[in-house]
């Protein structure tokens, strides 16, 4: 029992003098703690503005008519598109488009009232500019629904001696992303790799810096103490990230609040235990900021967030899901935004318990016993 006791308070005083050195160290305290509170008001702030508003287009009126004097009137209150001219010269409006004066031309073709009265299909035609696809689903949304209400009306005075009836409209109803917004579909998935890049980079310097002293080798109760630290440091990110920034910037949140308790640790200690045995290779402190900087990015494209795994060949779909960021950005999408069963990220946790373990007993082996290039 006495030793016991020993044992734990030996445990105990290697935690605190981790805590005590991550903020005697300007560049660890700044990277595992501040950065995570930067990120979360920074990051956010250039996707505030969610959705495109306002988007210019021409809109080219051949006809003339009551008809498309009614459907403009009606383009004109909806607030995704910006008229910014009407001529009657489909290669002014195209010139306009060219020089990047706007990003659709809506044509209103001589014969349209014709085509209505007798009910024929096509006329009306919608010109848009993919060099921004989000502009380009925002305008083709606002003129839709704008010129539906416009068609309806316009077509139910020919309803005796006509067939034509607009077509069955959809309404597209987002089940994860109400908002429809991009910071509530990029954020989410960026939080984990935020937690899982300010740790790797943080605990590297921390243990590069420990390494630096020749002489050093962990006792279990330093090592676990270290283990135990950035576990509760990360713990605190996670929590905070997940809980008040999602609520600040309202990003759906909350679909599985226990099991997001449960993959935290889990998802944590792998990366922890990862990090601690690649940073035994690392020969200075500084050497860690190099793997961040053309890391971040690919492990966020071979997430599957911003391009599908189904997309990707197969080696690289086997790539990407070896790795733990992959795992842990696509369980906490299911959990916090999903929210889906626990059950059925299981087995995520299970490889990603699996992996920490292996990467437990490397690191153990090399700092404790095996014979490292000084740092």
């Amino acid at each position: 029992m006495k030793m016991m006791n020993t044992r734990w308070a030996r445990f105990w005083q290697n935690n605190l003098q981790t805590f005590k050195d991550i903020v005697k160290n300007t560049s660890i305290f700044t990277t595992l703690i501040l950065s995570v509170f930067l990120y979360s008001f920074f990051y956010p702030i250039a996707y505030q503005a969610e959705h495109a508003e306002s988007l210019p287009i021409i809109v080219v009126d051949e006809e003339q008519s009551m008809l498309t004097n009614t459907i403009i009137s009606a383009v004109e209150h909806s607030p995704n598109v910006e008229i910014r001219a009407v001529t009657g010269n489909f290669a002014e409006a195209e010139q306009m488009i060219r020089t990047q004066q706007a990003d659709g031309i809506l044509l209103l073709p001589s014969n349209l009232s014709n085509s209505i009265r007798r009910g024929e299909t096509g006329g009306i035609g919608l010109y848009l500019s993919a060099a921004n696809f989000l502009k380009t689903q925002k305008i083709g949304l606002g003129l839709a629904a704008s010129m539906e209400s416009a068609l309806a009306e316009q077509a139910e005075k020919f309803q005796n001696i006509s067939d034509f009836s607009p077509a069955l409209s959809i309404h597209k109803i987002p089940l994860f992303n109400p908002l429809s917004g991009y910071g509530s579909y990029i954020f989410p998935a960026v939080a984990p790799l935020i937690i899982h890049q300010t740790i790797f980079l943080g605990l590297c310097m921390l243990i590069a810096t420990y390494r630096q002293n020749s002489q050093w080798r962990p006792s279990y109760a330093q090592f676990w103490a270290i283990f135990f630290s950035i576990l509760t440091i990360g713990t605190l990110g996670c929590l905070y990230l997940f809980g008040f920034t999602f609520w600040l910037n309202d990003y759906p949140r909350g679909g599985n609040f226990w099991g997001m308790l449960i993959a935290v640790p889990i998802f944590l200690s792998c990366i922890i235990a990862m990090t601690m045995f690649l940073a035994t290779f690392l020969d200075m402190p500084e050497r860690a900021g190099h793997i961040i900087v053309f890391t971040s990015i690919p492990l966020f494209l071979l997430s599957g967030t911003a391009w599908p795994h189904a997309a990707m060949p197969e080696w690289m779909q086997a790539f990407a899901n070896f790795l733990p960021s992959t795992q842990g950005i696509q369980m906490f999408i299911q959990l916090n935004q999903m929210g889906v069963p626990t059950s059925l990220v299981v087995p995520k946790m299970i490889y990603l318990t699996a992996f920490a373990a292996i990467c437990l007993c490397l690191a153990i082996w090399r700092l404790k016993y095996a014979k490292l290039p000084k740092a």
